[in-house]
């Protein structure tokens, strides 16, 4: 896609033990039901046998060694041939002892060697632990333990049980040939081609890939046998829906995301479509990896929907701010979703094709052509206001008030630029908190929409004037509302003393006694945030405005929860203004052809001038204070539909203040924290089909979740297998998330094919359990979440020797 250790290995010496009387066997060490026969005695008195053997280094060792080592680990003598055959492991001590603590009393000699094995490669004593640790040698191009295995004289029963265990076999057996193989059936099984291996290697596989302690391995080798198998060839013949649950390889990804790029951009692929593949992909291996193109690409795919159903036609300005406020506000969202995973991502290029598309729509067939609709009802409103929604002047009045007439304690957080659809991201967020419950209602900002006139409007007032200076700045009933310490004047004047203002660092850099005595002492606290207007007003970090909307939900979730830490239970959340965000640069037709004369301009920024005496043109639109609800004589120019003003050294991009509805409706939130918990995880079933019993190597499941997921309804994440009634995993394991959201039953059904291992053929005839489990908060623990049972009825057996 051009698009885009070992325990012990360290050998000991050991002296030759001499034969003689003087250094028989202890035969009091041979554990009890061990066979312990007078000829072992005899075989380490080496009275009468001396066969001899030479170790690799050239020493020798003898029979009665052999039967000093079967004492040492309390073995009988009847595995005399197992400890002979592999000398050469005993010869170490650490090998031995470690071996000497995995033993028990009732092993087989294959239990044995493979606890040699396990010895040998620094693994746990199961087949698939000991091939994983060979594998992650490999992955990091050493060999120790491979070598070790062989002068042990371990590799003819390791290559033996890589034919028993998952099929494979070779006349040049090798881990990286084992490798290869096992990357090659396991692709061949979900497409079309040569499988040799067995139904364990894919099982096998799968758990590797997902063990956090070797899932580097596996993408190292997965690289080089992806080169080796010619991988991005094959799936360049290849429709990419038919490796939607294939994850062996980062390649799969790049060719998934490649063709969903392009089909999303020629529209022959469904919004609904699109959603249902990117949420099958969260469960593959390179998910995280590639997740910002991902949801590029959803995000992409919802906005052209959107765009598609969308009316964007309006009879008043009123009826314009409420349909915003329903429905075209979402289209907003779903362009700075697309464009932060865009940036995020950090592949341009092979986004580029989309994102052209998706910036041609947002800025002609949404942004321009809302803008210019909403311009015509601006122009002949009488009032700027749009009832019944409210003004943000009355909302102090409107919001606040109540809760002192009832003596209950309010706090304001006030998010500079959190425009409309950010604060609808924001109530999600909220409601998905356990005890936390809010309502999102919308707000008419004052005009010019610009920090400082916003800002005081959110403060107790009767009347607001723009001084009659260049600074812009409002005053509130002939009070400056520059800076908190001012607005924290303007509060104690309306409150009788209990009111305050701060700002989010200086609050979040409170410990518990201080936001607590903070709270007592006042009846409302404003608390104000800037991160997306600090970011965005700056012409060097404007394009940056959407990773900043983002952190700016992370920051107030938190100081929402401080809050509530502090005994906070009733918090109001808002802005002093939205934004017009365009990501792409600006062309000339972007900007007002004039610019703002009169007889005095005391102050210009990029979508508003202030002054007096101002004169009218053809793209700027003229409000006197009394439209706007301010006092003084102070007028206002704005540029109409979404047009900027130029100006020296600042950026075009971001921009506020002029009459866009994206710049004028803001949120409000009420938020409240409950006492008890009104959060509950989606409800999960298992639905039985026509048959059940199992009858093949697989087994074909519907799982459903029972509704929609929503803010109180939350996901639920389970693990999925089939187990014998002893709790033994016979298949593979599939971790599966319950996030659906779509009303539509068909569409929150699962459907998962589980592969049987070999030792499923040891439950034939018996019942067995898929289980759904789920995991303990903050542990690796599970409990049984649901559990539906089989019975095993499969026509083949396989024959074990351990």
């Amino acid at each position: 896609m051009s698009e885009f250790t070992e325990i012990g290995s360290q050998q000991q010496s050991e002296q030759n033990i001499a034969a003689g009387p003087s250094h028989q066997v202890n035969a009091a060490r041979i554990p009890h039901g061990k066979a312990c026969p007078r000829d072992l005695a005899d075989l380490a008195a080496g009275a009468e046998v001396r066969q001899q053997g030479i170790g690799e280094d050239g020493r020798e060792f003898r029979t009665d060694q052999v039967a000093i080592w079967l004492s040492e680990l309390e073995l009988g003598l009847e595995f005399t041939d197992v400890v002979q055959a592999h000398a050469e492991f005993f010869q170490a001590i650490k090998r031995k002892d470690a071996l000497k603590k995995l033993l028990k009393a009732d092993d087989t000699a294959g239990q044995i060697r493979l606890k040699m094995l396990a010895v040998c490669t620094g693994s746990e004593s199961r087949m698939d632990a000991v091939v994983e640790n060979l594998l992650q040698e490999l992955a990091d191009g050493r060999d120790e333990k491979i070598k070790l295995v062989g002068r042990c004289s371990l590799d003819g029963f390791l290559w033996e049980q890589m034919t028993r265990c998952y099929g494979y076999k070779s006349d040049e057996p090798g881990i990286r040939d084992f490798a290869i193989e096992l990357f090659k059936s396991c692709y061949a099984m979900g497409t079309d081609g040569q499988v040799k291996l067995t139904g364990d290697a894919m099982v096998f596989l799968k758990r590797w890939k997902d063990s956090r302690q070797f899932e580097g391995g596996f993408e190292t080798l997965s690289a080089e046998c992806a080169e080796v198998l010619g991988i991005e060839q094959d799936l360049a013949k290849r429709d990419f829906r038919e490796l939607i649950e294939l994850d062996y390889f980062r390649l799969i990804d790049q060719k998934i995301i490649s063709d969903l790029v392009r089909a999303v951009a020629a529209r022959t692929a469904s919004s609904g479509d699109v959603a249902i593949w990117v949420r099958q992909r969260r469960q593959g291996h390179w998910y995280r990896e590639y997740r910002h193109l991902y949801e590029a690409v959803d995000y992409a795919a919802q906005f052209t929907h959107a765009l598609g159903e969308a009316k964007l036609a309006m009879d008043s300005l009123a009826e314009g701010v409420q349909r915003y406020s329903r429905f075209w506000y979402r289209l907003d969202q779903l362009y700075r979703k697309f464009t932060y995973h865009v940036r995020m991502s950090g592949q341009a290029s092979l986004m580029g094709s989309l994102t052209e598309q998706v910036e041609n729509l947002y800025s002609t067939s949404y942004l321009l052509k809302l803008g210019d609709c909403f311009q015509t009802y601006v122009e002949t409103a009488p009032k700027w206001e749009a009832s019944p929604v409210r003004k943000q002047k009355e909302f102090f009045e409107y919001w606040v008030r109540p809760f002192l007439r009832k003596d209950t304690k309010v706090c304001v957080i006030i998010s500079d630029a959190m425009r409309y659809e950010i604060g609808d991201e924001l109530l999600s967020l909220i409601r998905q908190e356990d005890r936390y419950s809010a309502e999102l209602e919308p707000a008419l900002s004052m005009l010019p929409s610009y920090t400082q006139l916003g800002m005081a409007a959110l403060l107790p007032n009767e009347k607001l004037a723009i001084a009659d200076n260049e600074t812009g700045t409002v005053l509130v009933d002939g009070q400056s509302s520059q800076g908190t310490a001012n607005r924290t004047k303007i509060l104690r004047t309306a409150l009788d003393g209990r009111g305050e203002a701060i700002t989010a660092e200086d609050f979040m850099q409170l410990d518990r006694d201080f936001s607590r005595e903070l709270l007592k002492r006042n009846d409302v606290l404003y608390i104000y945030h800037n991160r997306i207007d600090h970011t965005g007003d700056k012409m060097h970090s404007e394009g940056q405005a959407f990773e900043a909307a983002e952190q700016t939900l992370e920051d107030i979730v938190r100081i929402v929860k401080k809050l509530t830490a502090a005994n906070a239970s009733n918090i109001l959340v808002t802005a002093d203004h939205g934004f017009i965000y365009q990501h792409r640069p600006l062309e000339d037709s972007d900007f007002a052809s004039v610019e703002a004369t009169g007889d005095t301009v005391l102050y210009r920024d990029r979508r508003f001038v202030l002054g007096t005496g101002l004169k009218g043109s053809s793209s700027l639109h003229k409000l006197t204070p009394d439209k706007l609800d301010l006092s003084g004589e102070i007028e206002v120019q704005v540029p109409k539909s979404i047009n900027r003003l130029r100006l020296k050294g600042a950026g075009s991009r971001f921009v506020h203040g002029g009459a866009s509805l994206q710049e004028v409706v803001i949120p409000v939130l009420k938020i409240n924290k409950k006492r008890q918990s009104d959060v509950a995880a989606v409800e999960v079933e298992i639905l039985r089909g026509d048959s059940s019993v199992i009858t093949s190597g697989q087994l074909a499941v519907t799982v459903y979740q029972a509704g929609p997921v929503t803010d109180k309804i939350q996901p639920r994440v389970l693990r999925a297998g089939i187990y014998t009634e002893a709790g033994e995993l016979i298949s593979d394991s599939h971790d599966l998330t319950f996030d659906l959201s779509s009303d539509n039953p068909r569409e929150r059904e699962l459907q998962v094919r589980f592969v049987l291992t070999r030792t499923a053929d040891e439950a034939n005839g018996q019942e067995v359990i898929l289980r759904l489990e789920e995991k303990f908060a903050g542990t690796s623990h599970y409990k049984e979440y649901k559990s539906l049972r089989y019975l095993m009825r499969r026509s083949f057996t396989s024959d074990f020797d351990f």
